[in-house]
C-alpha cells in the first residue's frame, strides 16, 4: 500500500477516536514514504494528543529536518519542546529534585519557545514565589491573565500574588499592571 492509503486509514481511525490505531497507520504511511515530512508531522500531532511526548518530539524533529522551511512544522516542534520543559520544570518544583531556580530557568526557556503557554506563566509564578521573587511572580501572573483573562485558575491566584507584591513593595502599586 502507498502512504496515501495508509493516511486515509489513519484519519478514519481518528474519526473513530482510536488514536492508537491512527498512530499505527501513520507509522505504516511513514514506512511507505519515510521522507514525507507531512506524515511525520501528522504522526507527531497524534502522539502529542496521546501524551506520548518523546515520540511526538522525535517525529516533529524529523518533519523539520525533512522540510526546514515549513513554518507550521517548526511551530509545532517549538510547542512540543516547551511542553517538555514544562514537565521538567514541574519536577523541579514538586519532584524529588526540587530546585525552583532550575524551574525558573526551564520555564523562561519554555515561554521563549511558546509565549502563549498560560501554564508556563503560572508555573513561573509559583517558582518565582518559591524563591521569594514577588515581582517576577506577579509579572508571570499578569502575563497569564493577559493570555487567559477568564481563567479561574489565574483569577484565583491573582489576589494572593497582588498581596505578596504589595507587602514586597510596601505600597498599593500591586494593583497596577506591571
Amino acid at each position: 500500500m502507498d502512504g496515501k492509503t495508509q493516511l486515509q486509514k489513519a484519519y478514519k481511525a481518528i474519526l473513530n477516536n482510536d488514536f492508537e490505531r491512527a498512530a499505527e497507520w501513520f507509522e505504516r504511511a511513514i514506512d511507505a514514504e519515510p521522507n514525507n515530512a507531512d506524515y511525520h508531522y501528522r504522526l507527531s500531532i497524534t502522539y502529542a494528543r496521546s501524551n506520548k511526548l518523546p515520540k511526538a518530539v522525535e517525529h516533529a524533529e524529523t518533519a523539520v529536518r525533512l522540510a526546514p522551511d515549513a513554518k507550521q512544522y517548526r511551530f509545532h516542534l517549538s510547542t512540543l519542546q516547551a511542553r517538555e520543559l514544562l514537565v521538567r520544570a514541574g519536577r523541579a518544583i514538586d519532584g524529588t529534585e526540587t530546585n525552583p531556580y532550575l524551574a525558573i530557568a526551564l520555564l523562561q526557556q519554555a515561554i521563549a519557545l511558546d509565549p502563549l503557554s498560560v501554564e508556563a506563566h503560572l508555573l513561573l509564578a509559583v517558582a518565582a514565589d518559591a524563591v521569594g521573587d514577588a515581582a517576577q511572580a506577579m509579572q508571570a501572573v499578569n502575563d497569564a491573565l493577559r493570555l487567559a483573562p477568564e481563567s479561574d485558575m489565574v483569577l484565583s491566584l491573582l489576589p494572593s500574588y497582588e498581596q505578596k507584591l504589595k507587602r514586597f513593595l510596601g505600597t498599593d502599586a500591586a494593583r497596577k499592571p506591571l
